[in-house]
C-alpha cells in the first residue's frame, strides 16, 4: 500500500489517487492507534485528519513513509521537527481556504461591529459601518489579500503588521496594505483581525501591552490559533470594556472553564473551526493535498531522495 486515507475527502479525488498509487481509504484507524501503526509499516503517504496527532512515535513505525497530507484544520497535531527529522513532507494548503476565510472574516467583523454598539456623539449606543472603520490585519497570508479585496470594496481603510514580513516589502503595496507597527495597529484600528500562521515563538503575541494600548471599542476576529492571544490579558481587556467583543474560531482546550480568565465572558463569542470549513474549500484543500502526495511520490531520477522541507503549501 502506498497511500494511506485516513481523512474523508472527495470521491472523486481518492479515485483519482487510487488509479495514480495503492491507496487506502481507512477512516476506521482514526481511532484504532495500534491498528494505523500497523497500516502505516508500508505506507509511503498518510492523509490523516486533525484529530490524529503524528509524532516521533507514528514516524517511528512508518519507516516508508515520505508525505504527510492534510487536507483540512492546522498542523498543531503534527510534529514538524519530527517530520523533519524523519524527511517525511507535510503537504497542506493554505491557498485552498484563503476566500472562505476572508468571507467568515467580514461576516464576523459586520456582526461585531453593528450588534456591540458604541456611545456616538449625542449619547445615543448606537453600531458602526465597516466602510468607515479601519481594519487592523495580523498576518500577511493568502486570506489577508482576499480579505483586503473585500474590504476595499466597502471603502475601509486596512492597515497590517506581521513580524515576518518586513514594512519595506513590496507585498504590501501590491496588496494595498499599509504597513504599520504592532502598536498603531493595535492604537488604529477599530476591528482587528488575526491571520499570522502560529509558531511557538509568537505565543502571547498580543498581551498585557498590546490590549491595554488597543482603540477604545475595538472588536478582535481570530482565525489564527488562540495561544498567539495571551489568555489573562484578553481577559481584562473584555472585562475591562477597552475591548468591546472578540471572536474567536477556536480556542485551546480548557480556555472556558470554570476558574479561568474567560469563564463567563458574554462578550466572547466562540466558533469551532468554521472560517475555512466550506463545501468548495474542502473540494480545493482536498485536490491541492492530492496532487502535492502525487508530486512527491512521482519516480524521480537518480536514487538520492531531496531533503524534506517538512512543510509544503499549495
Amino acid at each position: 500500500m502506498t497511500v494511506l486515507i485516513l481523512e474523508p475527502l472527495e470521491a472523486d479525488v481518492v479515485q483519482w489517487l487510487g488509479e495514480r498509487h495503492d491507496a487506502r481509504f481507512a477512516p476506521e484507524l482514526v481511532g484504532d492507534f495500534e491498528g494505523l501503526l500497523e497500516a502505516l509499516q508500508d505506507a509511503r503517504a498518510l492523509v490523516a485528519p486533525p484529530d490524529v496527532r503524528v509524532d516521533a512515535d507514528v514516524l517511528r513505525a512508518a519507516p516508508q513513509l515520505r508525505a504527510i497530507g492534510r487536507a483540512s484544520g492546522g498542523a498543531d497535531n503534527i510534529d514538524m521537527e519530527a517530520c523533519r527529522r524523519a524527511g517525511v513532507d507535510v503537504v497542506r494548503s493554505q491557498a485552498s481556504t484563503a476566500s472562505a476565510e476572508a468571507e467568515f472574516a467580514i461576516g464576523a467583523l459586520l456582526s461585531l461591529l453593528r450588534r456591540v454598539p458604541v456611545e456616538g456623539s449625542d449619547g445615543l449606543k448606537v453600531g458602526r459601518e465597516l466602510g468607515c472603520s479601519t481594519v487592523g490585519v495580523l498576518g500577511m497570508t493568502p486570506a489577508t489579500q482576499v480579505l483586503t479585496q473585500l474590504l476595499q470594496a466597502f471603502g475601509t481603510r486596512v492597515i497590517g503588521y506581521d513580524p515576518a514580513v518586513h514594512p519595506s516589502d513590496a507585498t504590501w503595496a501590491r496588496w494595498g496594505v499599509e504597513a504599520v507597527g504592532l502598536g498603531t495597529l493595535m492604537e488604529e484600528a477599530d476591528g482587528l483581525v488575526l491571520l499570522v500562521p502560529y509558531y511557538d515563538r509568537y505565543r502571547g503575541l498580543v498581551g498585557e501591552r498590546q490590549l491595554e494600548a488597543t482603540r477604545p471599542g475595538q472588536v478582535l476576529v481570530c482565525l489564527s490559533q488562540s495561544g498567539i492571544v495571551h489568555e489573562g490579558a484578553l481577559a481584562m481587556a473584555l472585562r475591562s470594556g477597552r475591548l468591546k467583543a472578540a471572536w474567536f474560531d477556536s480556542l485551546e482546550p480548557g480556555w472556558l472553564e470554570s476558574g479561568r480568565p474567560l469563564h463567563g465572558l458574554g462578550q466572547l463569542q466562540v466558533t469551532p473551526r468554521l472560517a475555512g470549513t466550506t463545501r468548495e474549500s474542502r473540494v480545493r484543500a482536498a485536490w491541492a493535498v492530492a496532487r502535492g502526495i502525487d508530486e512527491l511520490l512521482a519516480p524521480r531520477s537518480g536514487s538520492a531522495k531531496p531533503p524534506a522541507k517538512a512543510a509544503i503549501y499549495y
